[in-house]
């Protein structure tokens, strides 16, 4: 599915890139959820701290391959969702970089 961007998002300054965790990796997660994002949690990766939906995290485990970073992209920009993740999406810019974008940042198109 196609959507497109119509709000701000991080811009490269603000993006840190994180590396690709594959499943198996240790998660020491926060039992608290985040406030702004219902199912999603603190959580360290490998010494990284970051965000993660619960649903792939089981037993201390991610039970996927797993890579946190954020989608730069500018207003006005098509992207291709991947997946959805409790108000959170995984896209795919047109130069082919998948990262992590808020919903309420894209309308359908």
């Amino acid at each position: 599915m196609k959507v497109k961007i119509v709000k701000k998002l991080f811009t490269e300054w603000e993006r840190i890139e994180f590396p690709m965790f594959p499943k198996g990796v240790n998660v020491i997660m926060n039992e608290e959820e985040d406030k702004s994002f219902q199912g999603w949690h603190e959580a360290k990766i490998e010494g990284h701290q970051t965000f993660i939906p619960h649903h792939i995290v089981c037993d201390g485990k991610l039970t996927r391959d797993y890579n946190p970073t954020e989608l730069v992209g500018e207003i006005g920009d098509i992207i291709e969702i991947q997946e959805v993740h409790n108000a959170w999406l995984l896209a795919t810019n047109k130069e082919g970089i998948t990262g992590w974008i808020p919903a309420e940042k894209v309308v359908s198109v």
